[in-house]
């Protein structure tokens, strides 16, 4: 049976939902190597493949241009580049994905770790011909810290170096050896030729002297965050819902708590603690539309009802009974500096932690990372796409988890209050 053979309906596992990203220097066939799978898994429609083939010929080439798929904004089109994250939806039958493409330019960094934040999967493409190069290292370096759980080190082109095994064992070598200095674990390396399909979906003909598994393979059988192991309830409150007006009596007195389940799950019944008053009471009814459900898990977006009236409001977290995060008024953080206006300690920002804001200063930089020769540097100032370990002094107490054991309670982004525009993102130790 082909990997994408359809099996009978009964017979169709459920592997969940996969987010995967992929990364790496410019020009390493991130584009081609998402379109080359979709196209392969023949999960593109029938005018989007029409479409694509169209802007080909009018740029003069022979063959389709699959890197079009992702590459939306007319800018990417006309440079050839990925500018901004590209997120691409497709289904196996087996699973679902989302793909993000992240731009391998160094100035467009700031946007991978957007698209790193929330992935299962990074998958760091390398040019057979160049080897190892400081993207490489940064976007390791960034999906390590972001607690990517799984790496795969796709070695692309391999029909531009004879599909060589020894250039192939090179790059493996030098890779293991910069990721052991960071302590990544999980790190799988595949050779590939996005181009002519080689790894990505189907074996191929180049490539007969590596025994392992292809990159659909890979994707097919990778455990999903939420699911690799046991996290703590975490509900930050987005909106208090009290029905005005209602024409059913029952209403009058209806007070929900809508928001997301960060991690963890959840049941009717459950001893609950809400932050930052410590009131405790239990759940009364967990809704979505109207409807009951028994429990609500991870990443769904519910209403919960108390059993007792507590005075709840946007940006209060509701845990459970004696699973309760740090409540504090200072944290301490690696920090992706993601604007051009350098970070100045001087100044007031804005945190945004989940859905509660605060007030803070910086407290200092305890040093600034040296990608290339992972060098803790001091600083006074951070510049874009700086990584930094920092201190922040809060106005207002924040409920954080570290970062490597959720990333919905242990991450946050710093707003500059004057623009309102996301100058940095960090992650909680």
């Amino acid at each position: 049976m082909s990997a994408i053979e359809t099996l009978p309906l009964e017979n169709v596992p459920d592997n969940g939902l996969l987010r995967f990203l992929t990364c790496g220097s410019v020009d390493d066939g991130k584009s081609t190597l998402i379109g080359r799978l979709l196209y392969d898994s023949k999960t593109i429609l029938a005018d989007t493949l029409h479409a694509i083939k169209r802007s080909s010929e009018k740029r003069g080439l022979q063959v389709v241009d699959l890197s079009l798929l992702t590459d939306g904004l007319q800018a990417e089109r006309e440079q050839g580049i990925t500018i901004d994250v590209a997120y691409r939806y497709f289904t196996t039958g087996t699973r679902k994905y989302i793909i993000a493409d992240a731009p391998g330019h160094e100035q467009y960094t700031r946007n991978m770790v957007t698209a790193a934040s929330t992935a299962d999967l990074a998958i760091i493409l390398i040019d057979a011909r160049k080897g190892v190069l400081t993207q490489t290292r940064r976007h390791s370096y960034l999906a390590h810290l972001l607690g990517i759980p799984h790496v795969v080190v796709a070695v692309n082109k391999m029909d531009l170096v004879g599909h060589s095994a020894e250039v192939f064992e090179g790059i493996r070598r030098d890779y293991l050896a910069f990721a052991g200095t960071l302590g990544i674990g999980d790190v799988r390396f595949l050779p590939m030729s996005a181009l002519h399909g080689d790894m990505i979906v189907e074996r191929g003909d180049g490539l007969t002297w590596y025994d392992g598994p292809t990159l659909f393979e890979i994707l097919e059988s990778t455990t999903a965050v939420h699911s690799a192991h046991a996290e703590k309830f975490r509900f930050p409150v987005q909106y208090v819902c009290r029905p005005q007006g209602a024409a059913n009596p029952e209403l009058h007195d209806y007070r929900g708590f809508m928001g997301r389940v960060e991690s963890g799950e959840v049941a009717v019944g459950d001893a609950v603690t809400v932050l930052p008053s410590g009131h405790e009471s239990r759940i009364k009814a967990i809704e979505v539309f109207g409807q009951s459900l028994p429990q609500a898990i991870a990443e769904q977006s519910v209403t919960l009802l108390l059993a007792d009236e507590i005075d709840i409001s946007r940006g209060d977290m509701i845990v459970k009974s004696g699973e309760s995060p740090t409540v504090s008024k200072q944290i301490e953080a690696m920090l992706c500096w993601l604007s051009e206006t350098p970070l100045d300690p001087r100044r007031k920002y804005l945190i945004r932690h989940t859905t509660r804001d605060s007030k803070a200063m910086l407290a200092g930089i305890a040093y600034r990372l040296d990608i290339n020769s992972l060098e803790q540097q001091p600083a006074e100032r951070l510049a874009i796409n700086d990584i930094a370990r920092v201190g922040f002094k809060l106005a207002q107490p924040l409920f954080v988890d570290p970062y490597a054991d959720s990333r919905g309670t242990g991450a946050f982004i710093v707003i500059d209050e004057s623009t309102n525009a996301t100058v940095g993102a960090g992650m909680i130790l």
